[in-house]
């Protein structure tokens, strides 16, 4: 089972930013495509965006020009960058194997990180 950590989530205010990252273990995770999904209050949990091992990324249209996902790979670690945020992007955040950078997880799932846009 392939496992990652999210961290990076907390409170901010309507158009500010937050930076997630996303830390995994497997000796070759610079293979992982890796996708961030996110599940808001009472709703399914839905695909935000996903990165291959090469850098190609994939945006759902609704973050599309305002979130950033980035890997480095040396670290391990996946980020995704969020600017100008809105109230309905609260959710709770997880990354997770993907098949494809437009999504389809293993279902493997952390603990995911917290965020809350408010003001």
């Amino acid at each position: 089972q392939v496992q990652f950590v999210e961290s990076g989530g907390g409170w901010v205010q309507p158009g500010g930013s937050l930076r997630l990252s996303c830390a995994g273990s497997a000796s070759i995770f610079s293979i992982y495509v890796i996708g961030w999904y996110r599940r808001a209050p009472g709703k399914q949990r839905e695909y935000v965006a996903g990165i291959s091992g090469g850098g190609s990324t994939n945006y759902e249209d609704s973050v599309k020009g305002r979130f950033t996902i980035s890997r480095d790979n040396a670290k391990k670690t996946v980020y995704l960058k969020m600017n100008r945020l809105k109230p309905e992007n609260t959710a709770v955040y997880y990354c997770t194997r993907v098949r494809t950078i437009t999504g389809d997880s293993f279902g493997y799932w952390g603990q995911g990180t917290q965020v809350t846009v408010s003001s």
